[in-house]
């Protein structure tokens, strides 16, 4: 499994449904676990983006998907990032 950094930013829309359901961003995280995405850490956050998400996932393409299946939503824009645990990273350059 590899983690990802996933920051998103609400659209009207999203914000629209975040106020009148705060929960859904659960439901979501419920939907991702449908498809292999388990969220391991979530914030809201200040400043350009709305959330940081910590996600696992078996692969890119699992993590592409979940990309394009929540844009296509119109409810929030997505910048997705690969990430290395740092222990794992200094096994690597050694």
């Amino acid at each position: 499994m590899a983690y990802y950094v996933v920051l998103s930013t609400l659209t009207d829309e999203g914000r629209k449904t975040i106020k009148e359901n705060p929960k859904r961003i659960l439901e979501v995280n419920k939907e991702l676990e449908k498809v292999g995405i388990k969220v391991r850490e979530q914030y809201a956050v200040l400043g350009p983006y709305d959330f940081v998400n910590i996600v696992e996932a078996p692969d890119n393409e699992t993590v592409m998907k979940m990309s394009v299946e929540l844009g296509a939503r119109g409810s929030v824009h997505l910048l997705t990032l690969a990430a290395v645990p740092i222990t794992e990273f200094i096994k690597k350059i050694k």
